[in-house]
């Protein structure tokens, strides 16, 4: 029985690891990763429970200089999800020296007055474990951290260490979400993401930040078969990016679709016909009506 909640944000420079641990934690797939910044856009919640205590974690996009109204949008979610938390777990790499956007972080860590764990991640990739004393040395004098806790996400080694500290935090409550939830999401909009994590993977450069996943139909078949019909539009900033995304002879939205599908799949349970569109939208990343239509919006 839960009696216990806690309300933690994990927060980070792009491309540090957040939503690996997200998905670690959770001990299933509830954020997309891939090896390129910004691959989160928005703030995910992932659900797990430890005896009686009930995690909700809060993956969010990675901190940058914001180059678009997109990119406000996402570090605007970054600070807002640092507040009204029971704590904050901030995620750096090994390296002996804090950064401009992990002193930002720190900064509004310290605004909130809020508890906050270090989580110092890819430890798998040191050879001396020693490396990681002037991290935490540097750290320290940066901030009043609760807890500093080496981790790999990748692997999960320290995972387990990072809840028991981060349980230290948790309320006395009621769950805040039922036993067989995991995200926030619904499903239709993990499906979008899962299809934008195989762009992110299979296209190169600024093709695939430009581009935005909606799902116009997901619906089960009434016939019996269990089978769920999936229609994705894919919006891209360019005619050329259309052509690069489409491929020769539809080749890459082809490779594209076969991944997403089978990750699809393997999160619903079940076979899925997935037919997938490209469409143009120029400079969509700037324009406040259409970020609203694809549902990035802080109201």
């Amino acid at each position: 029985m839960i009696t216990n909640t806690a309300m933690v944000t994990i927060c980070g420079r792009p491309n540090v690891g957040k939503s690996t641990l997200t998905n670690a934690l959770v001990g299933e797939k509830i954020a997309i990763v891939s090896p390129k910044p910004q691959t989160t856009r928005t703030r995910i919640l992932a659900v797990t429970s430890r005896g009686n205590t009930q995690f909700v974690f809060a993956d969010t996009p990675g901190f940058h200089r914001a180059r678009t109204k997109l990119g406000n949008y996402m570090d605007d979610v970054v600070r807002q999800s640092v507040a009204d938390v029971d704590a904050v777990v901030l995620m750096v790499e090994p390296v002996a020296a804090v950064g401009d956007a992990e002193q930002k972080l720190i900064d509004r860590i310290r605004e909130n007055s809020v508890p906050a764990v270090l989580a110092v991640n890819k430890v798998d990739a040191l050879e001396d474990k020693s490396a990681l004393l002037p991290v935490m040395d540097v750290y320290g004098k940066a901030y009043d951290f609760a807890a500093v806790v080496p981790i790999s996400a990748r692997t999960g080694e320290g995972v387990e260490e990072l809840l028991a500290e981060l349980e230290k935090f948790a309320q006395p409550g009621p769950a805040l979400f039922p036993d067989d939830v995991v995200s926030d999401q619904p499903e239709k909009q993990i499906c979008a993401e899962i299809v934008r994590e195989k762009l992110l993977l299979c296209l190169d450069k600024e093709v695939p930040h430009g581009t935005a996943v909606v799902v116009t139909r997901f619906a089960e078949r009434d016939d019996g078969s269990d089978i769920i019909d999936l229609d994705v539009t894919i919006y891209c900033e360019k005619q050329s990016h259309k052509g690069i995304i489409i491929g020769k002879k539809g080749a890459m939205l082809k490779r594209v679709g076969e991944l997403a599908r089978r990750d699809i799949e393997a999160f619903m349970g079940t076979k899925v016909f997935l037919q997938t569109w490209v469409k143009v939208k120029e400079n969509w990343r700037d324009s406040d009506a259409l970020l609203r239509n694809f549902g990035f919006t802080n109201q």
